[in-house]
């Protein structure tokens, strides 16, 4: 099979968004609203923080805030120069900091950014445990959400992949991200004539 015709192709992954119910989402923006903006979305590698974060933006721009992502990774685990400089000069009351990654930063430099960000309207942060900022959610996963979400992709029912998708889930210690991108692998080796189970 072709990659570009691999049903967990990027361009379809990235259409994969965090599944809350409208009510949910409403509940949410209350609690974000209750911790003042200052709060963090917590849980495991590959839980979907980072999605959750990418897909609260929207809803927080509506509500009349200017936002500001960041982001650091295990590969690149600190800003470029002058991107914090920038950042802290443009604070106010209505600008939102969503940061991705803050587990990234030793608990030393996480003081001093939390010191220099206390102007902001609201600073928003992913980490892997609890501490930095109060919780606003925390994100799980399950065999049951990785089959829904490889069904949906592959065009299928979740029984027919509920198998594939356990067997994926213990491999990767339930990281949904890590055993997406094997069932690509393992979806690129399958017969076209058969969505893959």
């Amino acid at each position: 099979m072709k990659a570009r015709q691999n049903p967990f192709r990027t361009e379809r992954m990235l259409q994969v968004r965090y599944r809350l119910a409208d009510e949910q989402w409403a509940g949410l923006l209350a609690r974000c609203r209750q911790l003042n903006y200052f709060c963090a979305i917590i849980g495991p590698h590959g839980s979907g923080k980072t999605t959750l974060l990418e897909d609260l933006e929207p809803r927080l721009k509506a509500l009349g805030f200017s936002i500001h992502f960041l982001q650091l990774t295990a590969d690149n685990p600190g800003f470029a120069p002058g991107v914090l400089k920038k950042l802290f000069a443009e604070l106010g009351p209505k600008k939102l900091i969503l940061f991705d990654g803050a587990e990234q930063m030793s608990f030393l430099a996480w003081l001093w950014f939390r010191w220099r960000t206390r102007k902001a309207g609201g600073l928003l942060i992913t980490t892997h445990r609890r501490g930095r900022l109060p919780t606003l959610w925390q994100c799980h996963t399950s065999a049951e959400l990785l089959a829904e979400i490889g069904a949906e992709l592959l065009g299928t029912t979740c029984d027919s992949v509920s198998m594939q998708a356990s067997l994926l889930f213990q491999s990767h210690r339930g990281n949904l991200r890590e055993a997406l991108l094997e069932w690509y692998d393992l979806a690129g080796t399958a017969p076209m004539s058969s969505p893959y189970s």
